[in-house]
């Protein structure tokens, strides 16, 4: 059939040629298999009339006059081939044979190993969130870079982070309810089946699937038939969060009566990571299954999943990491000659999506997708009752506190696992006649159980050759179960489900039983449901000089809070148990993109955004543990974001230089810290643990963005990009807190904090890279970057910015001595250090008659450089003046941030075959 079609392409095409005196020339595209490749890109440098190859793999360039000509033949996952040539006096048709793609290493060798074990810890973790960027490269050198090299050290895009992010899989959406965020340990693992998205649109370009959010969208087609048929096997050596990575996936391709497979699995462990005390064990599995009726309908069954078991790193503030090294851990301590992890997260939440594909007529296409998600999410940590923190860098622990000194320190830097052990042994009580053991100490996991239904429709169609018109339904019903109960009770018969911190009150006043033995639930539990509900249409319209896409949508949710528990505290009694009111949110929004190509190569592209975004359900309920309260001032985010780019696609040179704008007004920002807020004056102490709230918060994100790829020769590339951004506070918002002691407490006790131009933190506000590249013609290559981050600043407590901080509550004058200068010591937002990062990466590919086989390896921070802080949070400890300055003042405070710290030198070895 393909011999049919080329002979029709040729001897419709050839009597062009006799009408001219120039030349015509042509090929045929095909990959390493000798199969044709379609839609590839052809780039005559010498022209700005580039083409692409049909479905058979054949281009043609018409009327070249005599000369030497130079062509790029380029398509995404494959490497790109330059071919020289020369068209000679009288030639009418010129051969250029056939022009074979080699697929591309770099996809297999610049393999991000996402290591978020920081965001396993309620302490500061939302700033350490990995980006859709890390797991995805962009589709210009800005976004490649921004992956691949500077996304290893924590850097965001725009400031940008997983928030406003989207992930769908076949229409459905990835992103959490609770927090809006992407959880990449849904499908970690699965690379081989993920590598590749079916479409990746940056910042706020709209998409054909969804009207998208700030950070862009990545949408994954998990039709069995689009894979490749081949088997891959790889393996992986990494000194990362793991050591050891193995993979395996086979693909069928179509058959000829209709059905399709796909299966791939991995497995990720080891325990020899950089950090102390950190190890993983993880497996995944992915199944695809198509069945083709006809040419116009198939209906493909996907599964998924990625069990996952791993131990958290544990932020320190700067006097313990000068005793202990950078790789210390204080989450782990010796236990029967092993190293056991406080802090574990054991996450699985496997996935079904069924979808199916119509064609409507010549120019439609209707995907219906349904798809049900549940499974658990359990994060584990140590908690006491009545007993002292075990916690050994616990700040009364500290040599600076006095207690201790350095060296008796570093004896006892690791949690005592038979310390409480034997705590619990002793801690003897009589119950029904027996002696049993009561637990001061326990091992708790907070649980968090999923039921998630999905329901999504795409239609396309072409209204016109040059106009496309898309419809986007989508509806999602959630049931989140949360609760904490017990995990291990360490040598103990039961533990008490009392607050120790609140006079023991009951957790669960309605049940007589205060007693919880391992598996049950204690101190909370809860349901949260939501419904949600969007459409999106978005329209492209394409002129020779002019394109056009524009993109509108309006959702509505519904929220509400069922309590399980109701609180021994007669004041939250009855806000805890049993159904709140429904909180709702309408939302809308619009986005624009105008395309002016000047010419070929040559185009202007400006993005705009205006939409509004419904509070997560973390920012509705401001302590959904206790009680169902709504958030004081919680409310939609308002966001206004433009940019406008200059984009250059030569044969030579590859440039984008854009410069954006963002507004974001009206966010709510929710952290929850033990405070020590004593008065001051009357000696009263409110010191607990307080969820503390920021309403009204404004921010601005504006910078320049530029991302260029020379090539210096056909096989040496230069890359360079530059982001310049500033990322910053506009407004001094509402702040209130709730806790268990004072229940709400608002500007009137606190007033506003004041934050106003205080930096952004978790990502560099500035990053620069530049790289080097050799794509050797005998299938290897090389590569180096250097980077340099600059405006790295640390997140900071609310409270601590308050008037509250500094004022006496009976005269509302500043405390005595509380100077503007001495104000400004202790509230400053902290900036880090400049830092340079030096990478590499080699690899190559060899062919073995139908196997092919790659190495490669990468190595990230070849200098070692162990002082750049990729993550860090001030303490909310001190909220009263004395204190604070105190500790402000010493040489080594008590209550410093909390900080974390690249891990140094990485690196990343792959091997795979494929046949």
């Amino acid at each position: 059939m393909i011999k049919k079609l080329s002979l029709i392409s040729l001897f419709t095409l050839m009597p062009a040629s006799f009408y001219f005196a120039q030349t015509t020339v042509y090929a045929y595209v095909k990959d390493q298999e000798g199969k044709p490749l379609e839609k590839a890109e052809v780039d005559l440098a010498q022209s700005s009339d580039d083409v692409t190859a049909d479905k058979i793999g054949y281009f043609q360039f018409v009327d070249l006059k005599p000369g030497h000509y130079l062509i790029t033949v380029a398509k995404p996952n494959f490497e790109s081939k330059i071919l020289e040539f020369d068209v000679t006096e009288g030639e009418k048709r010129k051969d250029l044979g056939v022009v074979t793609l080699n697929y591309t290493l770099g996809s297999d060798a610049g393999v991000i190993v996402v290591d978020d074990s920081a965001s396993d810890t309620e302490d500061g973790g939302s700033s350490m969130q990995p980006t859709v960027g890390l797991l995805s490269s962009g589709r210009d050198a800005f976004q490649n870079v921004s992956a691949f090299e500077l996304g290893a050290y924590w850097f965001r895009p725009r400031g940008v982070d997983n928030r406003f992010e989207d992930v769908l899989f076949n229409g459905v959406s990835m992103s959490k309810n609770d927090d809006g965020r992407i959880d990449f340990n849904n499908w970690g693992g699965l690379n081989d089946v993920t590598r590749y998205p079916y479409e990746n649109v940056d910042n706020i370009t709209p998409s054909e699937y969804t009207f998208g959010n700030l950070g862009g969208v990545v949408y994954y087609n998990t039709r069995a038939s689009s894979y490749r048929k081949q088997t891959s096997l790889a393996y992986s050596f990494t000194n990362r969060s793991y050591l050891h990575r193995a993979m395996a996936t086979y693909s069928s391709g179509l058959s000829k009566k209709g059905w399709a497979f796909t299966f791939s699995g991995s497995r990720r462990w080891g325990d020899r990571a950089i950090i102390d005390g950190v190890y993983q064990d993880a497996y995944a599995y992915f199944a695809s299954i198509e069945k083709k009726f006809s040419d116009r309908h198939s209906i493909n069954l996907t599964a998924f999943g990625s069990p996952t078991y791993r131990a958290s790193n544990a932020p320190n503030t700067q006097e313990v990491y000068d005793l202990m090294g950078k790789n210390y851990n204080s989450y782990w301590g010796w236990q029967d000659g092993e190293k056991r992890n406080s802090r574990i997260r054991n996450v699985f939440e496997p996935m079904f999506i069924l979808t199916d594909y119509l064609k409507i007529g010549k120019n439609s296409n209707w995907t219906n997708t349904v798809s049900y998600q549940f499974g658990s999410d359990a994060r584990s940590r140590l908690d006491w009752f009545h007993a002292s923190d075990p916690n050994p860098t616990y700040y009364r622990k500290l040599p600076s506190y006095g207690l201790l000194t350095a060296d008796e320190f570093r004896q006892q830097s690791q949690i005592d696992w038979n310390y409480l052990y034997n705590s619990n042994r002793l801690n003897l009580t009589q119950m029904d006649g027996k002696t049993l053991r009561e637990a001061v100490y326990t091992i708790v996991e907070d649980v968090n159980k999923d039921k998630t239904f999905n329901f999504s429709s795409h239609f396309d169609t072409r209204l016109k050759d040059n106009w496309k018109l898309n419809i986007n339904f989508n509806y999602q019903n959630l049931k989140s179960d949360n609760f904490r109960r017990i995990k291990d009770l360490l040598g103990a018969n039961f533990a008490k489900n009392l607050n120790a911190f609140n006079g023991d009150a009951k957790y669960d006043a309605d049940n007589a039983d205060i007693t919880v033995r391992e598996g049950d639930r204690t101190q909370y539990s809860y349901e949260l449901t939501r419904n949600h509900y969007a459409l999106n249409i978005s329209s492209e319209i394409d002129f020779n000089k002019w394109n056009v896409v524009a993109s509108i949508f309006s959702s509505y949710s519904e929220a509400y809070r069922e309590g399980k528990f109701r609180s021994g505290l007669a004041r939250f009694r009855d806000n805890s148990k049993g159904k709140s009111a429904v909180y709702d949110a309408l939302d809308a929004g619009i986005k624009g993109k105008i395309t002016y190509k000047i010419n070929g190569k040559n185009f202007i592209v400006y993005n705009g955004a205006f939409f509004s975004l419904a509070p997560t359900l973390n920012e509705i309920y401001i302590n959904p543990r206790m009680v169902d309260y709504v958030t004081p001032g919680v409310t939609n985010q308002m966001i206004n974001s433009n940019d406008l780019s200059y984009v250059l696609r030569g044969q030579i040179l590859k440039l984008r230089l854009s410069a954006y704008y963002t507004t974001i007004h009206n966010a709510t920002e929710i952290s929850r810290y033990y405070a020590d807020v004593n008065d001051g004056t009357l000696g009263n102490s409110f010191s607990t643990l307080v969820n503390e709230a920021m309403s009204g918060v404004n921010k601005r994100y504006m910078g320049l963005e530029l991302g260029f790829d020379i090539k210096v020769t056909p096989t040496l590339s230069a890359v360079g990009v530059a982001s310049v951004g500033e990322y910053k506070y506009t407004n001094n918002p509402e702040v209130s807190t709730f806790d268990d002691l004072n229940g709400f407490r608002g500007t009137d006790v606190w007033g506003k904090a004041n934050i106003k131009d205080y930096k952004v933190a978790g990502t560099p506000q500035k990053a620069f890279s530049f790289g080097l590249k050799y794509n050797s013609p005998k299938y290897w290559w090389v590569g180096a970057s250097a980077n340099y981050l600059m405006d790295q600043y640390l997140d900071f407590s609310a409270l601590n910015k308050t008037p509250y901080m500094y004022t006496d509550p009976q005269t509302n004058d500043p405390f005595p001595g509380a100077t503007p200068e001495l104000i400004e010591l202790i509230t400053k937002q902290k900036k880090f250090d400049n830092q340079f990062m030096l990478n590499a990466n080699a690899g190559k590919s060899f062919q073995f008659g139908k196997y092919r086989m790659g190495v490669s390896v990468s190595v990230n921070n070849i200098l070692n450089n162990r002082n750049y802080v990729t993550g860090g949070f001030e303490q909310g400890r001190n909220v009263n003046f004395s204190d604070a300055l105190a500790d402000a003042q010493r040489e080594t405070p008590y209550f410093g941030p909390k900080l974390w710290y690249d891990r140094g030198i990485t690196f990343f070895t792959n091997v795979y075959l494929r046949f």
